[in-house]
């Protein structure tokens, strides 16, 4: 189970999906500083901002649990593709969260019309090799399925 690259690729995904979570993912400075992560968002009240924040608390987590859970059904690689994709679709809605959440506070930053300056943080960029790593280990999936079923053909 620990020599195949895919449950390594996994295992980082999962590694890094909890990592992004103790780190900011945006942060904006007017006169203070606001960071956007998973456990400390700026007091915004509006309903937008703050449900985007709760959909980044609940992915990060999500994608993680996948993506450690994949790794132990490497005897059935069919549920492992599937349980693979839907670490790339947590992905793709934690960052999406995060974007509009950062989306959400700039703009309300322009409505009281405050001088900002924004940037991303550790938190996004250590988001941005998941999808790379998780489209490898699907990769070596496919691989063992193909494998697998040459030996079955004789």
């Amino acid at each position: 189970m620990i020599a195949r690259i895919q449950n390594l690729y996994l295992l980082l995904v999962g590694m890094l999906a909890v990592a992004s979570m103790f780190f900011p993912f945006w942060s904006f400075s007017a006169g203070q500083v606001y960071l956007i992560s998973d456990f400390g968002v700026a007091e915004i009240t509006t309903v937008g901002y703050s449900l985007v924040c709760y959909a980044g608390r609940l992915f990060s987590p999500l994608t993680a649990i996948v993506a450690i859970t994949a790794i132990f059904l490497f005897n059935n690689r069919i549920v492992q593709s599937k349980l693979i994709a839907l670490a790339i679709l947590f992905f793709v809605a934690d960052l999406f969260a995060g974007l509009t959440a950062a989306h959400f506070l700039n703009l309300h930053f322009e409505t009281i019309g405050a001088a900002i300056t924004h940037k991303p943080e550790a938190g996004f960029f250590i988001l941005l090799p998941e999808p790379v790593l998780l489209m490898l280990a699907l990769k070596g999936v496919k691989t063992d399925e193909k494998i697998a079923n040459a030996y079955k053909r004789l």
